[in-house]
């Protein structure tokens, strides 16, 4: 192995695989993936996004507190409201990438081949 696959951040030896696992655990429920969907536009208080995902206010808030700890969403307070918008694209990038797998996974997607990566030579 080289010295710069060795020392990148999409190595499997990465220092970053075990935070990687736990953000997919986070996006490992619809209700939470919906509500990432929602904030891709902008912020939005608890109950428009309880009404989005089809859950009670209290259920979307113990949501938002997991991944707000998770740093996936941050928040904006206006008196009593709190509104939560995406910390970063990365998290919303994720789950647009999922949902083109799922898309793929049924067939109701055009084959555009594989990613830009270039393959592996045997022996790196």
């Amino acid at each position: 192995m080289n010295a710069d696959m060795k020392t990148s951040v999409l190595a499997p030896d990465s220092q970053y695989v075990e935070l990687a696992v736990e953000v997919f655990a986070m996006l490992a429920d619809a209700t939470r993936v919906r509500m990432i969907l929602a904030l891709r536009d902008g912020e939005l208080p608890v109950n428009a996004l309880a009404e989005i995902a089809e859950k009670s206010p209290a259920a979307v808030s113990q949501h938002l507190a997991k991944m707000r700890l998770a740093r996936l969403v941050a928040t904006r307070q206006e008196g009593t409201k709190v509104f939560y918008r995406l910390q970063n694209a990365h998290v919303w990038q994720l789950v647009a990438d999922a949902i083109h797998q799922a898309e793929h996974s049924l067939g109701t997607a055009p084959n555009h081949g594989m990613a830009p990566h270039a393959p592996r030579e045997a022996g790196e």
